[in-house]
């Protein structure tokens, strides 16, 4: 008897990772055929706070030799940005090639933005500092599509992208929300070069330098066992890739998903996906946070928890401060980690880079995240809804009603 249990016990968990595989390997294929290189032989370091991420960047960049190149929504007007200048002005001195660019709406929408004057004094320090798609009359020209990437490549060798800009709040929080939790990654190997050749064509088109050859895309060594995909959405030429990425992951979800999201107000393609998902009866979690640093986005990704708590969801309320993470987990053995919102402005208009992970070692470390985060979370409930106050509900509606343009 007891070897006939230890005989189920086997079989059941080797139907459990071959429908575990499955999901894997259909997504590999999706992205294949959508023309999206596979890339193996990687390291991923999963960087789970901002000083996780600060420290670990800063140690790279002061080894760097022959260059460093930075991609950012913004660099908010504060300490650690300075202390960044400072290191980058740093290389300079040493001969290193220092790129930045940064997005001028991004700049502009921060409230500690980099002016004019400091500008030019950060670019006399030897950084080449360029302001993507500079705002000028008549503004509203401006608005779509932004560059919302995260991407640092160090000497072709290191690279850095996730959710993170650089601000102290991604350190010490905020006041009126507490905490900033946030993810990014540290990879090496070939997928390296994918995330450069974005850079590159960005920096290219805004400047007119083209940079090629082996000193920006040297050979890399065997760094690890993750196989990576890079998923970029350039408007224009890839505008449903990232939407594309997020339903087909749900679509060959077999067991589990676990989603992380600061603005939840997804469009109908992927509501639909995440729909059909449930109904196949996959265990779907999401997560969103209960505070946020903007107004109407959070109250509207709240109606779509609620509507996806009704589907058959589960749906945590996040309340240790502001949970700024964008990720998923599929069947526990692969995930995306990225810059791409939920929201209509990430799906359908900007620039946007997301990381898909075929590791079940890194997963289980995002796992590990999720459920710990579930301590501090609440579930949507119907009593938790019925709490809000009538205008808070009517304000909740009245935003996803606006999603097309959130």
């Amino acid at each position: 008897m007891i070897h006939i249990r230890q005989l189920v016990l086997f079989v059941a968990l080797m139907v459990a990772l071959t429908v575990s595989a499955q999901s894997d390997q259909e997504e590999m294929k999706y992205l294949q055929l959508k023309g999206i290189e596979v890339t193996e032989h990687n390291s991923v370091k999963l960087l789970m706070s901002g000083h996780d991420k600060f420290e670990d960047m800063f140690d790279a960049i002061r080894k760097a030799q022959h260059f460093v190149h930075l991609e950012y929504f913004n660099f908010r007007n504060d300490s650690i940005a300075g202390l960044l200048f400072d290191l980058l002005a740093q290389k300079a001195r040493e001969g290193v090639e220092v790129r930045a660019m940064y997005d001028a709406f991004g700049n502009a929408s921060n409230n500690q933005p980099i002016k004019r004057h400091q500008h030019d004094s950060i670019a006399a320090l030897g950084i080449n500092l360029v302001k993507f798609d500079p705002i000028r009359f008549p503004w509203v020209n401006h608005i779509y599509p932004r560059d919302h990437r995260k991407i640092v490549v160090i000497d072709g060798l290191v690279a850095y992208t996730g959710g993170m800009n650089v601000a102290d709040y991604y350190i010490n929080g905020l006041e009126e929300i507490g905490p900033w939790r946030d993810m990014h990654m540290r990879i090496e190997g070939p997928a390296v070069d994918e995330l450069h050749k974005i850079f590159c064509r960005m920096w290219a088109d805004e400047t007119g330098e083209m940079l090629v050859g082996s000193k920006y895309y040297p050979a890399k060594p065997h760094a690890g066992e993750s196989s990576l995909a890079i998923v970029d959405r350039h408007p224009g030429e890839t505008n449903k890739s990232i939407r594309q990425l997020y339903c087909s992951m749900l679509d060959n979800a077999r067991k589990s998903v676990r989603l992380i999201n600061p603005y939840f107000v997804p469009t109908h393609m992927v509501r639909d996906a995440l729909r059909r998902c449930i109904d196949r009866g996959v265990d779907v979690q999401i997560m969103i946070s209960e505070k946020s640093d903007i107004p109407l986005t959070p109250d509207a990704s709240h109606y779509v928890g609620r509507q996806m708590s009704k589907k058959g969801a589960t749906v945590y309320m996040f309340q240790g401060g502001f949970h700024h993470t964008k990720a998923m987990i599929v069947d526990d053995t692969f995930c995306t980690v990225g810059s791409a919102n939920l929201d209509s402005r990430s799906l359908r208009y900007d620039y946007e880079v997301n990381t898909v992970i075929f590791d079940p070692k890194v997963t289980a470390q995002l796992v590990d995240m999720f459920e710990r985060d579930k301590l501090s979370s609440t579930i949507l409930t119907d009593d938790y809804w019925k709490s809000k106050s009538q205008w808070k509900r009517f304000v909740s509606w009245f935003g996803n009603a606006l999603t097309p343009f959130l």
